[in-house]
């Protein structure tokens, strides 16, 4: 699937370019309001949008050219594009064996064979023993997977997924993730694109993500590095590491939110901006000593050692299997502590402790190494009047 988009909806303008291969699964993540569902609408041919989209050998939509007298916009229900939400929406007056053959019988497939399609995909989302009932009988969770089956009956050419999990609990949760991967192993393969704010799908899901923000693409590449290291505070928040503004300084270091820090990735020259990221869970936290804390030198006047530092416990919250902190010193920086090790400590606000990070654990990239964001998604400057309907 290639796409490359913009559209424009009130005041707010939405551009996206990227390919998504078959069997590929590509997680797009980003804020509320950033343009994540803009974008798979308007590939379903639900928004007019400018632009193009084509999937393998299909083009439904491309603008008008030099040698078209106009463009080319296949109509939604032409498009062999399946949009999945959060919510399964399904018929509530016929059954869940209607609800799935609704797609085929829609394409003009016989009863018979839509029906058989039906009963195959409720068997692999385990509904095959349900199919007779109708979706109030159903609870949310079996609703949805009705839905990825009534998705999947049509026989796509690609299927768009928006927060399909958002609203299942664990278990049901877990149960679709399972469903989506095996797509990939379908024949034929189709592209899947993703919209999630949990980076836990994008990390179990999708080998490339996307980041949106203000209705543009922002960062793109594989699931790791996007999620490893983070080109904006949104992403870091979602993906729960620390990053900081850097600047290069001496001795292969940077100095990034008061702390001088050794890592991996990029070695900047001393002045050069650029950004460190490292897990919470990274750093070691150990009781001050009386040379005034792990990393310094005999004076206790000398700043500490690269990777280390000290600060003043001021806020002390619960997470799963332990404590994370935040110093008075380094407010931004969030540090994991295992509840074992918090006990030991006696972790308690106001406590001084002395904290310290290996350089493996630092991760570290130079501002001039990023893409640009132009490269990550090709923007128009207007968005023309949407292009006169046509078939394929």
């Amino acid at each position: 699937m290639r796409v490359d988009l913009s559209t424009r909806r009130g005041g707010f303008a939405m551009s996206a370019a990227f390919e998504a291969q078959p069997g590929e699964i590509l997680a797009v993540i980003g804020p509320n309001g950033s343009g994540k569902s803009t974008l798979l609408n308007a590939i379903a041919g639900l928004l007019p949008a400018a632009g193009s989209v084509a999937v393998g050998d299909r083009v439904l939509d491309a603008p008008a050219g030099p040698g078209a007298a106009r463009g080319i916009h296949v109509p939604p229900a032409r498009r062999r594009i399946a949009l999945l939400g959060q919510r399964p929406l399904l018929f509530p007056h016929l059954s869940v064996r209607e609800n799935v053959a609704f797609g085929p019988r829609a394409q003009g497939v016989p009863r018979a064979e839509a029906r058989r399609r039906a009963d195959r995909r409720l068997e692999e989302v385990g509904l095959g023993g349900l199919a007779a009932r109708r979706p109030a009988e159903l609870s949310g969770g079996q609703q949805q997977r009705a839905a990825i089956a009534r998705a999947l009956a049509s026989e796509p050419d690609a299927l768009l997924l928006d927060e399909p999990f958002a609203a299942l609990d664990a278990p049901s949760a877990a149960q679709a993730r399972r469903l989506i991967t095996a797509q990939q192993g379908e024949s034929p393969a189709i592209p899947i694109v993703l919209v999630t704010h949990d980076p836990m799908d994008a990390l179990i899901l999708a080998a490339r993500t996307l980041v949106m923000h203000d209705g543009s693409v922002v960062q793109g590449g594989s699931t790791s590095e996007v999620l490893g290291h983070p080109r904006s505070e949104f992403v870091a928040a979602l993906a729960g590491v620390n990053r900081l503004e850097a600047v290069g300084a001496d001795d292969g270091a940077v100095s990034a939110g008061g702390l001088l820090l050794r890592g991996q990735g990029h070695a900047l020259r001393v002045g050069e901006a650029g950004s460190v990221v490292f897990a919470p869970g990274s750093v070691r936290v150990d009781p001050l000593d009386d040379s005034g804390g792990l990393g310094r030198s005999a004076n206790p006047e000398s700043a500490p050692a690269p990777n280390h530092w000290t600060g003043r416990v001021a806020q002390l919250d619960p997470i799963p299997g332990g404590i994370r902190l935040h110093t008075a010193e380094h407010p931004g920086i969030a540090v994991d502590c295992p509840s074992t090790h918090a006990v030991g400590l006696g972790l308690h606000p106001g406590q001084r402790l002395s904290f310290r990070i290996d350089e493996a654990d630092v991760s570290i990239r130079g501002d001039a190494g990023w893409p640009s964001s132009r490269s990550l998604s090709e923007r128009s400057e207007t968005v023309p009047e949407p292009a006169e309907r046509d078939g394929p």
